[in-house]
């Protein structure tokens, strides 16, 4: 399939989307033609009459694309786990319909960037989890973790995971690192470095304000370190020069 990437997290409110967002903007930035997917949504708004994927609107802003029907196929209204907020609307999620419409999404861009839910052990659809998904759509991982304590298991736990199910880890970033961090969230980036088996792709500063400024801004730091060019070159989002 297409080049891209399939960021998922240690868990759910660890910051995805701003991850996936930011990326989506350097890669803009950087003239990539890159293309966005937020494949299932829970907790959607309800907008003149229509559920709306706020997350999936987002990213479309930051990769400068429309948010059309293949952008985000399953809106579920109830915010739980996405099989049981499916079964709530009376929808099956099929792994089908996803892969439709990448692949239709991955045939207009030169890469993609796909937003999963919650983390990879998350039910989508029955016994099926996100990491199924991953599968189906044979793309690599990005991890986003959380700075602080406990974040050191959820990283390890969701890379073994990973391993175990032959999905490729390109790497973890570390989101919202605080200002002033405490001693856990010191050590944590170096554990997490040192046992992950995948490598330590950044530590992104949390960012207070409106969304779109934080894209903004953690895009220009990036862009602002030649280094970070390896990192797209990892993922595979730039050419090798």
């Amino acid at each position: 399939m297409n080049n891209g990437i399939f960021i998922t997290g240690t868990d759910t409110g660890v910051g995805k989307t701003m991850v996936a967002a930011t990326l989506a903007r350097i890669l803009r930035l950087r003239g990539v033609k890159a293309g966005v997917m937020k494949p299932v949504t829970s907790g959607c708004e309800l907008r003149n009459g229509e559920l709306i994927s706020d997350d999936a609107e987002f990213l479309a802003w930051a990769a400068g694309v429309d948010c059309d029907e293949d952008v985000a196929p399953y809106r579920l209204a109830e915010p739980v786990a996405p099989a049981e907020a499916a079964a709530t609307d009376g929808i099956k999620i099929e792994f089908s319909r996803i892969a439709a419409c990448y692949k239709r999404l991955a045939e207009r861009y030169e890469f993609m960037i796909v937003e999963g839910a919650g983390g990879l052990m998350v039910p989508l659809n029955g016994g099926l989890l996100v990491a199924d998904l991953v599968k189906q759509l044979e793309l690599p991982i990005m991890v986003v973790a959380r700075p602080g304590l406990g974040s050191i298991n959820h990283s390890l736990l969701t890379c073994f995971a990973a391993g175990q199910m032959d999905i490729d880890v390109k790497g973890v970033i570390i989101n919202r690192y605080p200002p002033n961090p405490g001693l856990a969230e010191k050590v944590t980036p170096r554990q997490i470095g040192l046992l992950c088996g995948a490598p330590l792709l950044g530590i992104w500063s949390e960012i207070s304000g409106e969304p779109e400024v934080a894209v903004e801004q953690l895009a220009g730091q990036f862009n602002a370190n030649p280094h970070n060019d390896a990192i797209l070159r990892l993922l595979g989002g730039v050419e090798e020069p």
